[in-house]
């Protein structure tokens, strides 16, 4: 009897979860996921974009092109020269007639460096071309 009495012990469901080794690895899975994010993330360029109340999305954009608020030129996040920009531009429309490029400028860039730039561009065979711009909020 005393048997049959212990088998009914062990017919018992698990009453209670350990949960101590699930938090554990969750924090090293945490840790490991904030370590590995820090690689993933690429590094921008800071540019304040003007703002406007129209503008739409480009998609198929040939050349991204950067230019901050001390002058420094970016051609597809790279730093560059405006004699690499003019090389690259020959390049790109010698391959794609429909080749255009977009042009970032900082907020505090001068109108004339902007101006320079589109010519830069127009002049090596990029004709079209479109001014990135941060949508203005709605009133």
């Amino acid at each position: 009897m005393a048997a049959s009495g212990s088998s009914s012990d062990d017919d018992d469901g698990i009453t209670g979860i350990n949960v101590t080794p699930l938090v554990d690895i969750m924090l090293v899975l945490l840790i490991i996921f904030m370590v590995a994010s820090t690689y993933i993330v690429k590094p921008s360029i800071e540019v304040d974009l003007p703002k406007a109340a129209t503008g739409g999305d480009t998609l198929d954009s040939t050349l991204s092109l950067v230019l901050t608020k001390d002058g420094q030129l970016f051609l597809n996040g790279e730093p560059t020269t405006r004699e690499a920009i003019a090389e690259r531009c020959r390049t790109v429309s010698a391959n794609d007639d429909k080749a255009q490029a977009i042009i970032a400028a900082d907020n505090a860039t001068m109108h004339g460096q902007v101006v320079g730039l589109i010519d830069l561009i127009r002049t090596n065979g990029v004709l079209k071309f479109a001014i990135n711009i941060k949508p203005q909020d709605e009133p």
